[in-house]
């Protein structure tokens, strides 16, 4: 099978982390996983076909997913295979069955410093599910889809399709854009979108073709396929400016700083406000005085003292010089 399974699109890829890897060595390598762009790099991708099937067997009684992709890259690739096969247990006996067949079937996606760009082209198609090895889902002659995401410009996204397909063996005519239903009894009914483009103010989509498809073939053991087709689809996003990057920079370090300054301010006016203010008729504020008092009540504390150390002090020189008196009026009596 040359498909692959069913990825989400628009995954990124950057050089810068195979460099890295290959600059660290053989552990590194073994241990790193695929790169992706970031945003900041734009990014791009593109793919020819996606499926999105779940196929009923009638035998077992399930649901089968078929879920490939034909030509999917993400920038900076390209792939121009034009066959994809597939092989589903229980259909066709096992073997392989075409799924898509194309002269031509390209993708591209590129990515640089100011564009990221994708484009697919699908010429002379035909489009099968299990079941309809002989019909045809839908017969296109050619489309192309292309998304272009250019700095400083408006994103674009277009797609090309031809007068007419072919669905389900019914010729059927098409215009730029819009729904068409169509519908074969026996066969099973097939919902066209066409031409689907969708920018934005950075990114750009376009997809040529998509198809909801509701068949039931009642051949090969399949009861009823059901599901999306995706054919042509290209997106972009727009790489950043370096007058961006150097803005957004610019903008963390100043709001850095602007936290500092205002923490340096807030601890200054703390500080302010802490000292006392000054009286106009110049005494002393009430403060002081309260604080002159602690000061001496401290002092007294570390001699061992209180505020009332002055007043026992005098009672006990008055107390010695009442008793020396006492003393000497009795030497007297007794001479």
């Amino acid at each position: 099978m040359n498909g692959h399974h069913f990825r989400m699109p628009a995954r990124r890829l950057a050089s810068v982390a195979a460099a890295t890897a290959l600059a660290a060595g053989p552990t590194a390598l073994a241990c790193a996983s695929p790169a992706h762009a970031t945003s900041d790099h734009g990014r791009a991708s593109a793919v020819v076909l996606r499926t999105a099937l779940d196929v009923n067997l009638l035998n077992k009684t399930v649901d089968v997913p078929l879920a490939l992709s034909l030509n999917e890259v993400t920038a900076p690739q390209s792939a121009e295979k034009t066959a994809l096969t597939a092989e589903l247990d229980g259909v066709a006996g096992g073997r392989p069955f075409t799924v898509l067949r194309a002269k031509v079937a390209e993708a591209k996606a590129t990515v640089d410093d100011t564009k990221a760009e994708a484009s697919t082209r699908l010429a002379h198609a035909r489009l099968h599910v299990p079941g309809l090895p002989l019909l045809s889902v839908i017969e296109v002659g050619a489309v192309s889809s292309r998304a272009t995401c250019e700095t400083g410009k408006s994103p674009v996204a277009e797609s090309s399709l031809p007068g007419s397909v072919t669905v389900l063996g019914k010729k059927v005519s098409v215009s730029a854009g819009g729904t068409t239903d169509v519908k074969v009894p026996g066969v099973g009914e097939v919902r066209l979108d066409l031409s689907q483009r969708e920018t934005t103010s950075r990114t750009a989509a376009a997809t040529a073709l998509e198809l909801t498809v509701s068949v039931n073939p009642l051949k090969l053991n399949v009861a009823e396929v059901t599901g999306k087709l995706t054919l042509a689809q290209a997106t972009c996003e727009t790489p950043k400016a370096p007058e961006e990057e150097a803005a957004e920079e610019n903008g963390e370090e100043n709001g850095t700083g602007t936290e500092e300054e205002t923490g340096t301010e807030e601890n200054s006016g703390t500080e302010e406000s802490e000292a006392p203010a000054a009286d106009d008729s110049g005494a002393e504020p009430a403060t002081d005085v309260k604080a002159q008092g602690a000061h001496a009540e401290a002092g007294l504390a570390e001699t061992g003292g209180s505020s009332t150390t002055p007043y026992i002090a005098g009672g006990a020189v008055a107390l010695l010089a009442a008793g020396g008196g006492a003393v000497a009026l009795a030497r007297r009596n007794r001479g």
